[in-house]
């Protein structure tokens, strides 16, 4: 049965059989009642499902309480189409700004409003999570609190605390893929580490995922000042073992088994690099920006790719690499790198 959002919230999130009322317009709260409350009960360590209120489409808008961080993380899903049996779930991570933007959570640069992921996802038998916020963070554990930034303790979010969560509010099967782009794209190799198992398939799309040699530890520091955080928080200063600690390039052998997709353009104009090309909007300043700025990302982000490539053939371990002869650091070519790594996932996703 193709299940209708209005029917999600009454027979997944409400517990109550029958058919349902037409969906609430979007912003409108729903309670949280019946079999759901084991998601909105605190669990042992204290996170919960705390509302749920209807978006756009097939979106829903959660609030969950995160006990690490000690605050609300605003999360959008898309449920899986068919609530008559377990689904798998695939997170997706937003870049630099978390997906928040200057606006409202929906309003940001994110998976949503940026890329066909609701269109995309729609007759696919898997719940996509995509957690909002985590500006700057590398979705990390930092080792201090930042003055700007916060409790940053996302990798005990992301695999501890979310996915048991979602599992219980949308039916899971406890079969989870995770993918990111450009800041994300290291981190979905750090969460898999930090929890072995918990994810059996990680893309990674426009990333550098060394991060503790001199060039990773520049990028890493210029990435977390853009948003006004002291890097110094995050990891200690270059000397610091908690660098290497967290360098996925070099605990790639702890990834052998995790299905893996990989990929980067070189920066060089690409099919999506015109004025007509998504997001451009016939905007003559918007392709500069992408042409350059986001040139000047993807030739980074090309080398780093390659480097990564030679490190997982060196060890022996299988890896989907798509390594384009052109693009640039934007949307158009991450929403190809979605449709592109999603047999991956389904594979491993059993799908």
């Amino acid at each position: 049965m193709v299940r209708a959002t209005a029917v999600l919230l009454a027979a997944v999130l409400m517990g109550m059989g029958g058919s349902a009322a037409a969906a609430p317009p979007p912003g409108t709260d729903i309670p949280i009642p019946a079999r759901a409350m084991a998601a909105a009960r605190p669990a042992s360590d204290g996170a919960r499902l705390v509302a749920v209120a209807q978006g756009p489409g097939r979106i829903l808008d959660l609030s969950v309480y995160s006990a690490a961080m000690d605050r609300l993380v605003p999360v959008e899903v898309l449920p899986a189409p068919d609530d008559s049996r377990p689904a798998p779930t695939l997170y997706l991570l937003n870049g630099v700004d978390g997906g928040a933007g200057t606006g409202l959570w929906s309003d940001g640069s994110n998976w949503l409003t940026k890329t066909d992921a609701e269109r995309f996802f729609a007759d696919k038998q898997v719940t996509v999570v995509i957690p909002i916020g985590g500006a700057g963070s590398f979705f990390a554990d930092w080792r201090a609190d930042d003055p700007v930034l916060g409790r940053q303790r996302w990798s005990t979010f992301l695999t501890q605390e979310l996915p048991p969560i979602m599992d219980t509010a949308f039916g899971g099967s406890g079969r989870n893929a995770l993918a990111g782009l450009s800041m994300a794209s290291s981190a979905v190799f750090r969460l898999a580490l930090a929890a072995p198992g918990r994810y059996r398939a990680i893309g990674s799309y426009s990333g550098c995922v060394r991060t503790s040699d001199p060039a990773g530890q520049v990028m890493v520091d210029a990435i977390v000042a853009s948003q006004r955080g002291d890097p110094l928080n995050l990891w200690g200063p270059p000397a610091d073992p908690a660098w290497t600690a967290n360098d996925p390039y070099l605990h790639a052998e702890q990834l052998r088994g995790t299905a893996i997709y990989v990929s980067s353009g070189t920066g060089a104009p690409g099919p999506l690099d015109t004025l007509d090309g998504p997001g451009i909007g016939g905007s003559p300043g918007k392709l500069v920006d992408q042409l350059v700025l986001g040139g000047i990302l993807d030739a980074v982000t090309d080398v780093c790719t390659r480097q990564l490539r030679d490190r997982f053939r060196d060890l022996d371990i299988p890896a989907v690499f798509d390594l384009r002869s052109s693009g640039t650091h934007s949307w158009g070519y991450w929403q190809e790198d979605l449709h592109n790594s999603w047999p991956v996932f389904a594979a491993a996703l059993d799908q």
